[in-house]
């Protein structure tokens, strides 16, 4: 059974940090890209970043260039996303998800996601 689980969301003021992880089990976890996804309410999940299998490509939306640092270690099966300069516009449930090859663009991560975490809470206080 495929598990991806995430953990390191919570409370933060603006401005703050914080770091999330994804632990992957029952899948070859070098043999995928992953990315991590965000949902607010009342809005379409959207791809927030995306690494290659190696760890040497990544990308990001707009929204977070410059603030967020996509990482892997696939020793540990772990996916990371460190989250600087938190706003208030980044309060969502975060997702990880592994995915079948990494592409650039974001618009294609989510139709490429072959299995997803169950999400963990980021609430970015004013």
């Amino acid at each position: 059974e495929v598990q991806l689980v995430e953990s390191g969301g919570g409370l933060v003021q603006a401005g703050g940090s914080l770091r999330l992880t994804c632990t992957a089990s029952g899948l070859p976890f070098d043999d995928y890209a992953m990315a991590w996804f965000r949902q607010a309410p009342g809005k379409e999940r959207e791809g927030v970043s995306c690494i290659g299998w190696s760890g040497d490509s990544s990308s990001y939306a707009d929204s977070v260039k410059g603030r967020f640092t996509i990482s892997r270690d696939n020793s540990k099966n772990t996916l990371y996303l460190q989250m600087n300069s938190l706003e208030p516009e980044d309060t969502a449930v975060y997702y990880c998800a592994a995915v079948s090859f990494y592409v650039e663009s974001n618009d294609l991560w989510k139709s490429n996601v072959a299995y997803w975490g169950q999400g963990t809470q980021v609430t970015v206080l004013s």
